[in-house]
């Protein structure tokens, strides 16, 4: 009797003290992110380091210092699991990557992200499987079956560029074609390999046959459509519920509460029906950012942009931090300390096909794209080329779950082979973010002399763009126009005469059928009893004013008979660039006009608001019409400023 009420005592107090350590654990991990962000801010603008490299040293010195006070015993505060990883901390990283990016670039350059982060994986996945099935089989490392050595295929063409580089480097702004193939390629790149990896583990291939290639073919594509119409059809259902409803009547908490549940929904569906998340959330994202958000409330907009990017941030401080740490995970290592020059040459070996599958698809892929493409400013560079193919180098926590869900079990490993592959993906993962990470700033500054290279995440800023997938330069629409049919000089020129193209024709439909029933600029009920109507539609500028645009006869022009300043003009020009997402070498002048630039009317819009929001002022609808150069823009501005200063 005693003996029970002891056994049952020590029970709690066990209990009582593993639920104090996870704690204690959680309070110092809280600490160190906190540690973590003042540090990456401390070096920003350092020209070796960023925030990602910052918390992956934090997490191993913090390894190092437990692994000491532990007496070797352990090195983690945390135990690394893939469903943490999985079902956690990757969807508000990819979501918000879809619901920040600028889809005119990003689908611009669609078919060239598609070759890099599609055709491109497959070949990276192909070299890498085949080389380690032609080394490993000479190397005493235990015994692997087919499958292993497919799956090792999969989880080494996971790039880790999306978070490292694209994010923490590049600026959307300044490099816009180059952040968007490395952005593009990232994010699909790691879809493709968990389809690859996921269709690896549901097929027997120790007998393989044309039958079972087949199927293994057709579960990929599979995989790869169904994940993106579910991501595409979740992110449609949240537009048409909140346009419906329009929840901002009464709470602007809930229809942020619903936009932020409907795209982990995404995600969550896609895991139930043993589909693609990574797919599913990012286009989910991008369908959100181009309708879901502009039914809500201007004070939802606002907190929804900053939580998902603020969420996204702490999910990669997380994951990076957890990184460092589990690299020094003595339970694994014990394993190879009898012969560690076996992890040193297996590591090698795997560093070595990384570079060689990534070259082998980058530079030809890049010919291929280059072929396709006229205009000098859609090539792609041989130095961007370097750097696309620098970018993917780098492995990271896809890489380390993926191996995770391979060669352990809940976390832990008792086969010598499976310790070597754990210990070898660390040890890659380590080189590459850490060698290769810091070698990433001073390379892109020497590539591209004249780029801006920032530490600031470029993919926090507000979804602005609110341009399609499948959109074309506008330039070339120009181009491609019927002979006889004359370029639009003003705003109003270009609403009646729009160019006849894909661009015009994806526009025509969103107008008349998407935006109708799901939403978006221009169809948004602001008001109750507000009407939306398609020859007319109403943009808001971030609580400031309502402009709008209709196809009735506008007033005359208005004049202004001053000059306006160079740097006003400069400022205007500065504005124009960004929000056009044009590169550097294109001149813009004071006599440059929104139409030679490639601007249509809902870019105008774009512009005018960027405008607004630069110089603080409203710009009403009648001047907004009458701007046709940047000159009148400067103009305008100058007069409104001064009016304002009145």
């Amino acid at each position: 009797m005693v003996a029970s009420q002891l056994a049952a005592v020590l029970s709690k107090l066990q209990t009582l003290y593993s639920d104090h350590a996870s704690v204690v654990s959680m309070n110092l991990f809280v600490a160190l992110l906190c540690a973590s962000i003042v540090i990456g801010h401390l070096l920003e603008e350092n020209r070796w380091m960023n925030e990602s490299i910052t918390a992956l040293a934090i997490g191993l010195c913090t390894g190092v210092v437990i692994l000491l006070t532990s007496g070797g015993k352990s090195s983690r505060l945390l135990v690394f699991s893939e469903d943490l990883f999985f079902i956690y901390l990757l969807p508000p990283i990819i979501f918000n990557a879809g619901f920040s990016v600028k889809k005119k670039q990003f689908f611009r350059n669609f078919i060239t992200i598609m070759l890099f982060g599609a055709v491109g994986t497959l070949i990276s996945w192909s070299i890498i499987s085949f080389g380690v099935i032609k080394f490993f089989k000479e190397m005493d490392i235990g015994s692997l079956e087919i499958g292993d050595f497919l799956a090792i295929g999969a989880i080494f063409a996971a790039t880790d560029s999306l978070l490292l580089l694209m994010v923490q480097v590049l600026n959307q702004d300044e490099t816009p074609l180059l952040y968007s193939l490395v952005f593009g390629e990232g994010v699909v790149n790691d879809a493709t390999s968990v389809v690859l990896f996921n269709a690896i583990q549901s097929f027997d291939l120790t007998n393989t046959n044309h039958r079972i290639a087949l199927e293994f073919i057709g579960s990929f594509l599979y995989l790869f459509l169904a994940s993106t119409l579910l991501g595409v059809a979740v992110g449609l259902v949240s537009a048409y519920i909140i346009k419906t409803l329009y929840f901002g009547r009464h709470s602007t908490d809930r229809e942020f509460a619903l936009m932020m549940l409907m795209a982990y929904l995404s995600y969550i569906m896609a895991e139930l029906f043993y589909l693609s998340g990574i797919l599913t959330v990012f286009f989910c994202g991008i369908v959100m950012s181009h309708y879901t958000w502009h039914n809500v409330t201007e004070s939802s907009r606002i907190t929804s942009k900053h939580a998902f990017a603020t969420l996204s941030f702490v999910c990669e401080t997380f994951i990076f931090l957890h990184v460092g740490m589990d690299a020094l995970d003595i339970e694994t290592w014990k394993f190879v300390n009898d012969r560690p020059g076996t992890s040193i040459i297996v590591s090698s070996v795997l560093l070595a096909l990384v570079m060689a599958g990534r070259a082998a698809f980058v530079f030809p892929l890049s010919f291929l794209s280059n072929l396709a493409h006229k205009s000098a400013n859609e090539k792609i560079s041989f130095r961007q080329q370097i750097i696309i193919w620098w970018a993917g180098l780098m492995r990271g926590a896809v890489s380390m779950a993926l191996a995770y869900n391979q060669f352990t079990r809940a976390g832990h490993t008792q086969l010598r082979c499976n310790a070597i592959m754990i210990t070898s993906t660390i040890t890659v993962v380590l080189f590459s973010s850490v060698v290769f990470g810091l070698m990433t700033k001073p390379l892109i500054r020497f590539l591209l002399p004249h780029s801006k290279v920032t530490s600031t995440p470029s993919g926090s800023s507000s979804p602005k763009s609110i341009t399609v997938p499948f959109l074309g330069s506008t330039q070339d629409s120009f181009e491609d126009s019927p002979k006889g049919v004359q370029q639009p000089s003003s705003i109003r020129a270009l609403l009646t005469t729009p160019t006849h193209t894909v661009h015009y024709y994806w526009r025509k439909f969103d107008n008349a059928f998407m935006r109708p029933v799901f939403g978006g600029r221009g169809f948004v009920p602001f008001a109750k009893g507000s009407v939306s109507g398609l020859k007319s539609g109403s943009f808001m500028n971030q609580g400031r004013s309502t402009l709008s645009f209709t196809m009735r006869p506008m007033p005359a022009r208005l004049q202004i008979c001053c000059a306006a300043k160079k740097e006003t003009v400069d400022k205007v020009c500065e504005v124009v660039r960004r929000q056009l997402a044009l590169d550097n070498d294109k001149p813009i002048t004071g006599e440059s006009t929104f139409v030679d630039l490639g601007a249509d009317s809902l870019d105008t819009v774009e512009i005018v608001m960027g405008l607004e929001e630069e110089f603080g002022i409203t710009v009403e609808e009648d001047n907004a019409q009458s701007i046709t150069t940047v000159h009148d823009a400067a103009e305008l501005i100058e007069k409104l400023c001064s009016e304002k200063s009145a």
